[in-house]
């Protein structure tokens, strides 16, 4: 926003009217016909343009377009197989980092149910950091975890790795997930957009806001019937967690971009001991759903046991979440 005051108003004066409304001014600019302007820093508040052209002092405001106007329009929720994500009560979504096999997903899928689990997670692509971990069973598990959420009236929440996989992951989810990793993959996201299907698209763990928006852009702008923004946790220089769940950019985009966001404190933190403090705080920040992987035995889990719950471990949590959004 750029603030252009009238002849003979005071700089300090309007300076401090901005401040009073939460506008930081990052520099103060001057025309060669004297013209004075007031560069607004994008970390400020979101304030009406009216209500900054209404100050004593103000001749005219002017804003850029938006760069993102397909987000900026998506609204707060987003339908995923007839379940309003972002309608008011927090959505839980689980399950097992990777897809192990049909009798582990089913096994799973049944422990969470009674919890209100209302999106069962897993991957069968797995994009593993070294060639030779668990890469998933592929194809195959996306069956098995079709199967295992039908029968418990669950969603599928999976992740698409490559433009070659779009088509089998679209016929058995729900819900298409972009992983971090592929959150600048702007030919996947052109893909899984057309595809035609709602999206979870976590953050990439360098990304900042503006790019993981203009990531939602590419989707929606190619067909994707809605976008839930993922934070799974930034990185630092700090390794006391996985990484650093970023609450102010889960504010940010609730309740000033009015986007439905999903906290996934388990890869966020890397630790079972932090997920239950943090999917309250992310709930406090404005969350419209929590993922949190969950296994049955994590000291055999074939990927990121050391965070995953046990199942009975999510009961707590679910109960937790309903009684904060009682009060």
């Amino acid at each position: 926003m750029i603030v252009t005051l009238s002849t003979g108003a005071e700089v300090d004066a309007v300076r401090r009217e901005l401040a009073r409304l939460g506008l930081w001014v990052a520099s103060v600019e001057r025309s060669g016909r004297g013209d004075v302007h007031l560069v607004v820093a994008k970390s400020s508040a979101a304030v009406d343009r009216s209500i900054v052209e209404g100050l004593r002092g103000v001749a005219s405001v002017s804003a850029p377009s938006p760069i993102h106007p397909l987000v900026d329009a998506q609204g707060p929720t987003v339908d995923v197989a007839g379940v309003l994500v972002g309608a008011g009560q927090t959505a839980l979504i689980a399950g097992p980092c990777s897809v192990e096999s049909e009798e582990q997903i089913a096994r799973i899928a049944a422990a969470i149910a009674p919890f209100g689990v209302r999106f069962l997670r897993g991957g069968a692509f797995k994009p593993r950091t070294s060639p030779y971990a668990f890469q998933g069973h592929g194809r195959d598990a996306l069956a098995w975890l079709r199967r295992a959420a039908d029968s418990h009236g669950m969603r599928v929440v999976t992740e698409v790795l490559s433009e070659a996989d779009v088509g089998a992951v679209t016929e058995h989810a729900d819900l298409l997930q972009v992983g971090s990793r592929n959150m600048h993959n702007y030919a996947l996201l052109k893909a899984v957009g057309r595809a035609t299907k709602p999206v979870l698209l976590k953050r990439s763990m360098a990304a900042t806001v503006e790019e993981w928006l203009l990531a939602g852009e590419y989707l929606l702008s190619h067909g994707a019937k809605g976008v839930l923004f993922c934070e799974r946790g930034i990185r630092t220089f700090d390794d006391s967690t996985r990484n650093l769940i970023d609450l102010g950019a889960v504010a940010l985009l609730t309740h000033v971009h009015r986007l439905p966001v999903v906290v996934d404190p388990s890869h966020a933190t890397g630790r079972r001991d932090l997920i239950g403090p943090l999917a309250k705080a992310a709930v406090a920040a404005g969350a419209a759903a929590v993922m949190i992987e969950v296994h049955d035995d994590p000291g055999c889990a074939q990927s990121d046991g050391p965070q995953a719950l046990l199942p009975a471990e999510l009961g707590p949590i679910a109960r937790a979440i309903a009684a904060q959004e009682a009060r």
